[in-house]
């Protein structure tokens, strides 16, 4: 079920990055990890910025494929912790934010033609 439309999602995508900044001083991230989360929240604040998220063709990035990066990314971030032997608050941190965003992802309306009723 795709309950979070275009506007609330735009919202939610500010909170993350917001999340991905104060994340390394919140949980005493350091090295890679807290580097990683901020050139996270660059990356992610970017792609926001450069999404079409009222569907009118005027940002170049397409609310579909902004969509499509978050499910990649979300998933990503699940599983890079045991990749690269992560423990303790960084592996939490990193599992959670891909979690949250993989469920994000599942309940926003990317596309089609019910999604932009909802927008």
């Amino acid at each position: 079920m795709r309950v979070i439309n275009s506007r609330v999602h735009r919202v939610l995508d500010f909170v993350t990055v917001a999340g991905f900044v104060v994340a390394p001083t919140a949980l005493g991230l350091s090295g890679l990890p807290a580097n990683l989360a901020y050139i996270l929240a660059v990356v992610h604040l970017g792609l926001t910025l450069a999404t079409d998220f009222s569907r009118a063709g005027a940002r170049p990035v397409s609310l579909v494929l902004h969509g499509g990066v978050e499910g990649v990314v979300g998933l990503a971030l699940v599983v890079l912790p045991w990749l690269l032997s992560w423990d303790g608050p960084a592996r939490t941190f990193y599992v959670a934010a891909g979690a949250v965003i993989l469920l994000v992802w599942a309940l926003s309306a990317y596309g089609g033609a019910g999604s932009q009723a909802a927008a």
